[in-house]
């Protein structure tokens, strides 16, 4: 077992939070990796096995068994970001995908409770969806850059600025700041977000590398902030030629909300969604997918004869979600995530003219 392994094991030692109001405590599960055990497991790592050493397993086995029977027990439901660790993606979430693809499916989910994991705006984003569930994450800290960059106030100020112009605001902030947003869009869809409002111009928030990308795809006059997403922010078109010139004939492939520069030296530019989907459409030999470096070991999961060359920028508010932290989460009933009442109707807004935008 990793030191990080065992030091999260001390999650499950210290005394449980209060749990959500009509919730028990349940009991501690075995958590004894023996012989059987690893038979009725077998199936769940042979999802794995291309990403995760076998020496690793018996730590995972018997979080993923506990963690599937205790959420049968709570009627609860995993939402499991593409970021995640393959243990969690492919062993225990129920509902995989975008952040917003989780928050919709998870909406229409035969479920009392949503257990997020991913980063606290997009437990957020389900509770909007989903406002009569209890919605878990099991890390309360797990923030994102790019989501705490920007506030509801700074939107206030923007528009005393800009007068008159519309605010489009990608999903990855917070409910305080969909609040005081006109709608809402994704990296796949901000073009046709930003186009259907008929507009000359509009302020397009957090993310200035996104909204320099999408500016590229519109006459629209986009106005941008200057928000930044760590992970993606640090590649550099400097780290593609040089990956180039290592691995001869290797496909790159990036998020937008990557610098420009670096799309530049791309092939393909896309959302988490459509990265994915373009590795499973072209299967490439050798691929090198520009963006959170657990996403590549999920899809690797599923496409084992594509070589996966990693450039490995991991997100350390997406790590804090671990198994541990989840079985603590169903045992307990923690940390729930709540939207101020004052503000949820106008976020909850935002989202739905998005998603209720014609294709």
């Amino acid at each position: 077992m990793t030191a990080d392994l065992q030091s999260d094991t001390a999650v499950l030692d210290r005394a449980p939070a209060v749990p959500s109001s009509g919730f028990k405590p349940l009991p501690m599960p075995d958590l004894e990796y023996t012989p059987g055990l690893a038979k009725e497991m077998a199936p769940y790592y042979e999802r794995v096995k291309n990403v995760i050493p076998s020496i690793e397993w018996p730590f995972f086995a018997p979080y993923v068994k506990a963690i599937n029977d205790l959420k049968k027990e709570r009627n609860a439901v995993i939402l499991a970001h593409n970021y995640m660790t393959p243990e969690i993606f492919h062993c225990v979430g129920d509902i995989v995908g975008d952040s917003l693809q989780l928050a919709r499916e998870a909406a229409t989910a035969d479920a009392d409770v949503i257990i997020q994991c991913g980063v606290h705006f997009m437990a957020e984003t389900a509770k909007l969806l989903s406002p009569h569930k209890t919605v878990l994450i099991p890390d309360a800290d797990a923030g994102c850059s790019l989501a705490e960059s920007i506030t509801g106030a700074d939107i206030r100020l923007l528009r005393e600025k800009h007068p008159g112009v519309p605010v489009v605001t990608y999903v990855n902030t917070s409910a305080d700041v969909k609040a005081e947003t006109d709608i809402c869009c994704t990296s796949s869809n901000a073009v046709q977000v930003v186009e259907s409002l008929g507009v000359p111009e509009v302020l397009f928030l957090p993310d200035e590398f996104l909204a320099l990308n999408i500016a590229r795809q519109t006459n629209v006059k986009i106005i941008s902030y200057k928000g930044r997403c760590e992970v993606h922010e640090r590649f550099t078109p400097e780290e593609l030629r040089e990956y180039r010139a290592a691995h001869p004939g290797i496909s790159i492939i990036a998020h937008p909300e990557c610098p420009p520069e670096v799309l530049d030296e791309a092939d393909f530019s896309g959302s988490t969604s459509g990265m994915i989907n373009w590795v499973k459409t072209n299967l490439p030999k050798k691929v090198m997918m520009v963006t959170e470096c657990s996403m590549s070991d999920n899809v690797a999961a599923e496409v084992p004869d594509v070589d996966f060359i990693r450039p490995c920028n991991l997100c350390p508010h997406m790590k804090r979600i671990t198994l541990p932290k989840i079985l603590d989460s169903l045992l307990y009933m923690k940390d729930e995530v709540v939207v101020d009442p004052t503000i949820a109707p106008r976020a909850r807004a935002a989202v739905e003219r998005m998603i209720n935008l014609p294709l």
